[in-house]
């Protein structure tokens, strides 16, 4: 009985780690006729981005809407930008930890309307990964293949939670730094006190003295 219900935790840990390789961020946005729209996610460094867009239009004319898409790295670098556009697709590995940012507006010449809607199919890490192209290249298929799928979704999931652990510690050492900070600045502005009030006292008994008053 102890042995079913291990190999049951086991089953359902596979078919989790399995549903991770099929993740994707997919964004339906409705951009108006003048404005920007953008959409961002904090990824670490060194990992693969993936993402298709395009327009969904209801209306069947001889000119659909087009739009414009910018996309810039946390520190601005433009990695991605392409204008008067139906669909497209964009790719680029990160070499910087922090916000991506993907910007989207409609053109100028479009057709007059009150929305434009696009789909956006973000992808990150494992599920940017072309399987059938490594299935392809390393012969392998079946059992096989999901077992690579599994060992990439789970170097993924220990990439992250390296990830989580390094933003924690210099969380941790931020605090610490600015704790002693405040700390500093609490007995600096106490001695700065002492010092004014001690000056204060005796330029009073000067004072004093001098008014032959005491």
């Amino acid at each position: 009985m102890g042995n079913n219900t291990e190999k049951m935790k086991g089953l359902m840990v596979l078919i989790w780690i399995t549903n991770l390789l099929h993740l994707s961020m997919a964004i339906w946005l409705n951009l108006p006729k003048s404005g920007t729209k953008c959409v961002s996610e904090e990824i670490h460094p060194n990992v693969v981005v993936l993402a298709d867009y395009y327009v969904i239009s209801d209306e069947h004319t001889s000119q659909e809407p087009t739009i414009s898409l910018k996309v810039t790295s946390p520190f601005g670098n433009n990695l991605h930008q392409s204008g008067n556009v139906t669909h497209g697709q964009f790719a680029f590995t990160t070499h910087e930890a922090g916000n991506y940012l993907a910007c989207l507006w409609v053109d100028g010449n479009s057709p007059k309307s009150s929305e434009v809607s696009v789909n956006l199919d973000w992808r990150t890490g494992v599920a940017a990964k072309d399987w059938d192209l490594v299935a392809r290249k390393e012969k392998i298929e079946g059992i096989e293949l999901e077992l690579r799928k599994l060992e990439g979704a789970v170097e993924a999931i220990h990439e992250n939670l390296l990830y989580l652990k390094t933003k924690e510690a210099e969380m941790r050492t931020l605090s610490e730094i600015t704790n002693a900070r405040v700390a500093l600045c609490s007995i600096m502005s106490l001695a700065l006190c002492i010092t004014v009030s001690g000056l204060q006292l005796l330029y009073l008994k000067r004072y004093f003295h001098k008014k032959k008053l005491i």
